[in-house]
């Protein structure tokens, strides 16, 4: 499961990812309505965990918007508030659950686990690829082509995260929070140095080169760069 918590309590999204991650889950973060409806639209997930009170933009916007876009991405909504209203609004927002704080994350795993249950569609992805690039997930493989190529485990999850969202842009942030589990910038040419030697073992000895560099922005993996 790859579940997007929308917390603006720290110490509280710490203890939801904590749990998820314990039990063999990937957790992503972020800590306002605005960002954390972006990060959903544009990424990948099997579950969105979403407090109601939040800076920027609240829970039920967030909610709303996704829902509008015609997604069909299961929502767990948080909230300190225990109110029957609150309730009721939010599964008639289109909410797939709703969980009142304080809560016990046994609680909160079972329910994530039956929500993304209920809505799997196929089975567990354990290969992707772009062109003729294939990284296997179960066997921590990498081919391009016939060629079998080394990677280290930092290019692996970095190649991996380019895969996941392949066609779009991953920013600095994303990559620093995924590979390297930094909620912060370190200042550092950290990305560019494992970028490069990435672009070494996947791109230089190939015709086609698949990573791109999105001038102050991220990267990006395609098909094939012109």
């Amino acid at each position: 499961m790859r579940a997007l918590i929308i917390e603006d309590d720290h110490t509280v999204a710490d203890h939801i990812r904590n749990g998820l991650e314990s039990a063999g889950h990937e957790c992503f973060h972020q800590s306002d309505g605005k960002s954390g409806l972006n990060r959903a639209l544009d990424e990948q997930f099997d579950l969105v965990i979403l407090d109601i009170m939040l800076p920027e933009m609240d829970g039920f916007t967030v909610l709303d918007n996704i829902r509008s876009s015609s997604s069909g991405l299961p929502v767990l909504l948080l909230s300190a508030k225990s109110q029957v209203d609150d309730k009721v609004r939010g599964l008639r927002s289109g909410a797939n659950d709703y969980l009142t704080k304080p809560f016990a994350i046994e609680e909160l795993l079972a329910r994530a686990e039956g929500l993304t249950g209920r809505t799997a569609t196929s089975a567990k992805e354990t290969e992707l690829s772009v062109g003729d690039l294939t990284l296997d997930l179960l066997r921590r493989k990498v081919t391009r082509g016939d060629t079998e190529i080394d990677l280290q485990a930092k290019e692996f999850q970095l190649l991996e995260c380019l895969l996941r969202n392949r066609g779009k842009v991953v920013t600095r942030s994303m990559l620093l929070e995924r590979v390297w589990n930094y909620h912060f910038d370190p200042q550092t040419n950290l990305i560019d140095v494992h970028i490069s030697r990435l672009r070494q073992k996947v791109d230089k000895t190939f015709n086609i080169p698949l990573i791109e560099t999105v001038r102050g922005t991220g990267y990006r993996i395609s098909e094939g760069i012109a």
